[in-house]
């Protein structure tokens, strides 16, 4: 695999093409994996020597950990969702916060502690990391509460697991709080994942606000060893676009 990065694309930014059409060509880029792919997709990635990088752990975006009610079938969706994946060998499942509903980030904070708390336990026991979401609640996700690093990095500061970690998601931090390298720098250890997005209408990564290949060099130079996934929506040919971005992020 060319460069230091294990390259991934999100399959709902290429959810015209099949499966299996995606796989082949995602495997003829170079890339290592795809994200969010449903169960009963994961054999067909295999088969091109493909990782679910991202699947399914728990929660959806409005409605997560920040409220103990969730917490019971959140945590048994945690459970089975983290078995399936250690069953096939996948690195990863997702989570998220919530969105706010009236409620402060404080209480919203300690109530994602106390939940992923509940669930440690079978990640670590599993070997598969937990990646808690950061969302921009500007303009995509309004009110969702994981929405900026800090606020994230202290959840998992206290929940104190290598198997909680975030997923940072460099479009969505670029609108809310900018000084995305330093911030990656300064919080890699609680980085599990990457996703990627130009900035500002998330489409490829030529065009927009960000120095791509600088951003991946500064990760690939912290020694990150997790996935560097694609997650734009193209505006050109799908494979076209994901190949350029591929080749604009191998260092």
């Amino acid at each position: 695999m060319p460069g230091r990065l294990k390259q991934s694309a999100a399959r709902w930014c290429y959810s015209k093409i099949a499966i299996d059409d995606l796989c082949r060509q995602a495997a003829e880029i170079g890339l290592a994996g795809l994200d969010l792919i449903d169960e009963k997709d994961w054999p067909v990635l295999k088969k091109y020597n493909l990782v679910p990088a991202m699947v399914s752990g728990a929660a959806t975006i409005p409605v997560g950990w920040n409220r103990t009610e969730n917490h019971d079938r959140l945590e048994k969706d945690m459970q089975a969702n983290i078995v399936k994946a250690a069953a096939a060998k996948l690195p990863n499942v997702i989570t998220f916060s919530g969105n706010r509903r009236g409620m402060n980030d404080e209480e919203g904070k300690a109530n994602c502690i106390a939940g992923l708390n509940r669930v440690k336990k079978y990640a670590e026991d599993a070997g598969i990391t937990i990646c808690l979401e950061l969302l921009n609640s500007k303009i995509d996700h309004k009110d969702y509460m994981c929405d900026h690093t800090a606020w994230g990095v202290e959840v998992c500061k206290a929940v104190g697991s290598p198997r909680v970690k975030l997923l940072y998601d460099i479009y969505h931090m670029q609108i809310m709080e900018g000084d995305v390298i330093r911030t990656i720098r300064a919080n890699i250890e609680h980085i599990g994942h990457f996703h990627t997005g130009g900035v500002p209408g998330r489409h490829e990564l030529d065009e927009d606000e960000l120095h791509w290949r600088t951003i991946a060099q500064a990760i690939a130079d912290l020694k990150y060893e997790g996935y560097f996934a694609h997650e734009f929506v193209p505006v050109r040919d799908p494979i076209t676009s994901l190949k350029q971005a591929f080749v604009l992020c191998t260092v």
